[in-house]
């Protein structure tokens, strides 16, 4: 990691969003000890869950067997199955024998919209996440992801299209917790035109972050440009002052 990258946007971060919680990181290796392993069943089966301690300051480093979520291996691309039924799973489930998510109509829309689901796999053994403020110029961050509240994330959304054109420069995509803040971005980050990605509207993850809090993630390669434009950008403007000023840090 660019030590001046990283310090250039903790300044600011702190000069234009007062501070508030910085972003972490993920980036996929075949290298040990950038962190010790997560042992097996040691952490919280919900990614979501367990990536609230490295929000805290801790890293974490998963294989394939360190994940408990069969959800959770497969949007990090450690395993592509999904579990028996799974249309059923997620619409209307089976009486006497799976509840259903209902966050589908019917079994029948769930097979179509899986045809739509993007499925890759893991180019290395590790996945490691990391806070922003302790990386190291050994990690390779390919993935930012901020955990934002409303004004937060209008900012990160409204400096992700500063230079682009076309209006859809950050999309929401239906889909779970951790794809929205892996699968998603990790691919848009080898797309020709990387977006942004809003999410943790999954139902299911939202008991894991606080009720005002969703997610941004950015491919590092999109996030560059977004730090070099952030002292030309709106956020210099008496319009995002009014909005900054207005909640304090405490408040985050």
């Amino acid at each position: 990691m660019d030590t001046g990258i990283e310090d250039k946007f903790s300044l600011l971060w702190q000069k234009h969003f007062n501070n508030v919680e910085l972003p972490i990181t993920f980036y996929y290796t075949d290298e040990e000890g950038h962190a010790e392993r997560v042992r097996p069943g040691s952490v919280p089966r919900c990614l979501i869950e367990a990536l609230s301690n490295v929000r805290k300051g801790s890293t974490l480093c998963f294989d394939a067997d360190s994940i408990g979520c069969p959800g959770g291996r497969r949007y990090t691309g450690f395993a592509h199955e999904v579990m028996p039924n799974f249309e059923y799973f997620l619409s209307c489930g089976i009486p006497g024998r799976l509840k259903g998510e209902r966050y589908k109509k019917s079994p029948e829309l769930v097979k179509e919209a899986m045809k739509y689901s993007p499925v890759f796999k893991a180019p290395a053994r590790f996945i490691v996440f990391k806070r922003w403020d302790i990386l190291e110029r050994s990690d390779n961050p390919e993935v930012v992801i901020f955990f934002a509240q409303p004004d937060v994330l209008s900012g990160l959304f409204t400096l992700a299209n500063f230079d682009e054109a076309e209006p859809n420069g950050v999309f929401a995509p239906f889909g779970s917790g951790c794809s929205s803040i892996v699968q998603y971005p990790y691919l848009e980050g080898r797309s020709e035109r990387s977006r942004g990605v809003i999410g943790m509207f999954d139902i299911s993850a939202r008991p894991f972050v606080t009720k005002d809090v969703l997610t941004f993630s950015v491919p590092m390669i999109r996030f560059s440009r977004m730090i070099q434009n952030m002292d030309e950008s709106f956020l210099i403007t008496d319009s995002w002052q009014k909005v900054q000023k207005r909640r304090g840090q405490a408040e985050y």
